[in-house]
């Protein structure tokens, strides 16, 4: 056997075994540890005050639900062969949490549910490490959380070298700054999520996700100007939108054997080096729309 399939079949098993280990160590041809769980840095705290849902058994079944409040009166998933999916992209989903007293499997509580998916880690033509599904993902469907370091995004400016840095601009998108495009729910009153949202959204993201040294498969998902996936801010203990779970869901049907990815959002030109010269790095997804630049 090639040790091509040999690498293939190293990082599919990865993958597949994540809801059997906690954290895996990979070696040198890597070198990051394996965690599918958020670690936070010292100095932030995240908060677990908000009220959870009286609801029993499936919120599905309570039309009075206060988490489906939140979410504008509608719970933002239906079940499809006990698999939860996302009817839409929206600003942010609140998800019921610990202070919720439904069940574990409630429909609400589609992110945290782990992996639904066969998924491979493989070796890409052009692009390094990617991510494949070996099922068919139907639209909405979740596929992992974005897990690393969750840090403040002060203390990694100026990183040019990692390249696994997920601001979590979840209040800028609903605020529409820098060309992001407002979802569902945009408008939304802030007093709902948090008190800190109140005032006018920061021009940059205060806290970000360093998957560097420590991450999930979701760290090897590429970049597409065409993707078949979709970011998602989640709530689910707290309301603190700067401090939201970031999910990937799917966008379209995805077929057996085909590559995950989903648009990584740069503006171009916005990638500066120290000594103030534009970063410029190709795109080579291979989309008929490609941008050519992914920065």
């Amino acid at each position: 056997m090639s040790s091509f399939c040999l690498q293939n079949m190293q990082y599919s098993l990865v993958a597949k075994l994540l809801s059997a280990f906690g954290s895996l160590t990979f070696g040198n041809a890597v070198g990051f540890v394996y965690s599918k769980s958020l670690k936070i840095s010292k100095g932030i705290k995240i908060p677990s005050d908000c009220a959870g849902c009286d609801c029993e058994g499936d919120c599905a079944n309570n039309k009075n639900c206060s988490c489906a409040q939140l979410n504008g009166s509608d719970l933002p998933y239906v079940s499809f062969k006990n698999i939860g999916r996302l009817v839409e992209p929206k600003a942010v989903v609140f998800e019921c949490g610990a202070n919720c007293s439904c069940n574990r499997n409630c429909v609400n509580r589609t992110s945290q549910q782990g992996l639904q998916h066969r998924l491979e880690v493989f070796k890409t033509a052009s692009k390094g490490w990617g991510v494949r599904t070996w099922d068919t993902i139907l639209p909405g469907a979740p596929i992992c959380e974005y897990v690393g370091v969750l840090k403040r995004t002060e203390e990694v400016d100026g990183l040019l070298h990692n390249n696994y840095i997920f601001d979590i601009d979840c209040l800028q998108t609903m605020k529409g700054l820098d060309g992001r495009e407002k979802r569902a729910g945009s408008d939304m009153n802030m007093p709902s999520l948090h008190a800190e949202n109140d005032s006018e959204a920061p021009p940059a993201p205060e806290y970000c996700i360093d998957a560097g040294s420590i991450g999930s498969f979701a760290r090897f998902i590429n970049h597409s100007c065409n993707p078949n996936l979709f970011v998602q801010c989640v709530l689910t203990n707290h309301h603190d939108v700067k401090l939201a779970k970031v999910m990937l869901f799917a966008a379209d049907t995805i077929l057996p054997l085909q590559e995950l990815c989903y648009d990584y959002g740069y503006v171009l030109n916005s990638v500066v080096s120290p000594d103030g010269k534009i970063v410029k790095l190709p795109c080579c997804c291979g989309a008929p729309d490609c941008r050519k630049r992914l920065y």
